[in-house]
């Protein structure tokens, strides 16, 4: 009897250490991370974007994908017993508080590792600051406000280039175009585009912008004739238009969402507004929906982005991925998506740096990591995170690239290459055409 018993404790003993073993195995099948964007409201179709971005690369993560890049190697996190990431989504709406409220239910509910979001500036704000106090793990893939990296925050990493960095891209073109090294534009006398004009949402974002144009206009010998604030998501747009009418710009510059951008291309042709160049901050401006809906009115207008299809032509990997989305969504990467793929990617990159789902660990990681730039989708040098200073957890090898729409010899609507000078895909349409 006392063996038998012997023997049923060793084999009691023996499965239970067999069921705990399966647990920590069942543990780290999947790596949890929390990822807030605007999946309804005024940026919806920003959302969508985004999440299919960001859902494409953890697709890739998770397989063996014949694709140029090492994230797509090896079938999950090798580094963490081969354990696959799980993307848990919420909508926060473009509201900062709900966004905040979602971030604690991620983090205590959910048990995620950390987050990744929020594309509006002003959630990722209090999204940050919510992961600041638990200590957890945020990288932010597409909110461009400045002051974001300027907290000296510890826990919060910035892919994406800034404002500054965006802007200050637009002004390189505009002494492109005065020095003759704009593709296809002979060389533009200064006066001709002295005169500027801005429209941008009231919110973290568009303000920022606003204060950036203003100050680097300055800086730079250029005249803001009108400063616009307007209440996103506005029904109406027409009094602003007006305003901007007065001012009888050279350039129209904008930071709107989508929903915004639309109504406001559609004002400037109803009230025959006419400028040399039309400008927007991304956002908006990009979403494939402002293509679809505006169609050939679109052409000519400039957009700051950080992925152009043409973009494969100097990376093998941005072509490759484009392609799978292109089967699984019917059109091309923009820059929304194309962030939020490389905010994913990177946070494989710092787990498998990290070795573990610790936050010390991966905080470790994030802070020593570098990403080369063969391995990226997005025309970047790489991602490395500033340790310290000013600017501390924003990527030091980021650009920005400024697109036109244009038709291609296929009657097809793209997104070509203006600026950097050297990456030019085509000439410049300028000035733009009347509507």
């Amino acid at each position: 009897m006392k063996k038998a018993c012997s023997a049923l404790s060793v084999f009691a003993l023996v499965l239970a250490m067999a069921f705990m073993a399966a647990e920590v195995c069942r543990a780290a099948e999947t790596i949890k991370i929390g990822v807030l964007y605007p999946l309804t409201g005024g940026a919806a179709a920003e959302g969508r974007e985004l999440r299919a971005g960001a859902e494409l690369a953890a697709d890739i993560a998770n397989n063996v994908m014949p694709i140029d890049m090492d994230m797509a190697k090896r079938g999950g996190v090798p580094s963490i017993g081969g354990a696959k990431i799980e993307l848990v989504f919420k909508d926060h709406e473009g509201n900062p508080t709900l966004g905040a409220d979602l971030a604690k239910k991620l983090i205590l509910d959910d048990k995620v590792v950390g987050i990744l979001g929020c594309y509006h500036s002003a959630v990722t704000k209090t999204v940050s600051a919510v992961c600041e106090q638990y200590g957890i793990p945020m990288i932010n893939d597409s909110s461009t406000s400045p002051a974001l990296t300027q907290r000296d925050f510890k826990w919060f990493w910035r892919t994406t280039p800034h404002d500054v960095t965006f802007t200050r891209d637009l002004f390189e073109l505009f002494k492109g175009l005065s020095e003759g090294k704009v593709k296809g534009v002979p060389a533009v006398k200064k006066d001709q585009m002295i005169r500027l004009a801005s429209a941008c949402e009231k919110t973290e974002w568009g303000s920022q912008v606003s204060e950036t144009i203003e100050a680097m206009a300055k800086n730079n010998g250029f005249v803001v004739g009108k400063s616009l604030l307007y209440a996103a998501k506005s029904a109406d747009l027409s009094s602003e238009v007006r305003s901007l009418k007065s001012a009888k710009p050279d350039a129209l510059l904008f930071a709107c969402y989508a929903s915004d951008a639309i109504l406001m291309v559609k004002t400037l042709k109803a009230q025959k507004v006419s400028a040399k160049i039309i400008w927007g901050q991304n956002a908006g401006f990009e979403v494939p929906e402002f293509r679809s809906t505006l169609g050939e009115d679109v052409v000519g207008i400039l957009t700051r982005t950080v992925f152009s299809p043409q973009v494969a032509q100097v990376k093998k990997a941005a072509g490759q991925v484009n392609a799978l989305y292109i089967t699984k969504y019917n059109h091309d990467l923009s820059g929304a998506s194309a962030r939020a793929f490389t905010g994913v990617q990177t946070w494989v990159e710092v787990l498998q740096k990290a070795g573990s789902t610790k936050p010390d660990a991966i905080q470790a990681a994030a802070n020593a990591i570098t990403i080369p730039g063969d391995q990226l989708i997005v025309p970047w040098a790489g991602i490395k995170f500033a340790p310290e200073g000013a600017d501390r957890g924003q990527n030091v090898m980021g650009s920005g690239i400024i697109g036109q729409y244009q038709k291609n010899k296929e009657g097809k609507i793209v997104l070509e290459i203006i600026y950097p000078f050297d990456l030019a895909t085509a000439n410049m349409i300028y000035p733009f055409k009347s509507f």
